[in-house]
């Protein structure tokens, strides 16, 4: 039975998906939590330091975000959304 146009593009697009997916799994296990565990030991210091500096709490934010990247990274994975 041949696939008509509309079919095989869902086929792809379903596959393509899984790629991604294995795409963010990979990011997620081997880059993420090394992301994390550093922006998490340097956020406690820079956070702490935030109350007297006033300017350090935009890279506290930064850093934040830093930490939750393996949050991000699974999200991604699965949704199987491409990487930006």
């Amino acid at each position: 039975m041949l696939l008509s146009f509309f079919q095989f593009k869902s086929v792809f697009f379903a596959m393509a998906n899984v790629v991604f997916s294995i795409i963010w799994l990979l990011i997620l296990i081997f880059l993420s939590f090394f992301i994390a565990y550093i922006c998490a030991t340097l956020y406690i210091i820079v956070y702490c330091l935030s109350a007297c500096i006033p300017p350090l709490t935009g890279l506290a934010d930064v850093l934040l975000s830093g930490v939750q990247f393996p949050q991000y990274c699974a999200k991604k994975m699965l949704s199987g959304e491409p990487i930006p």
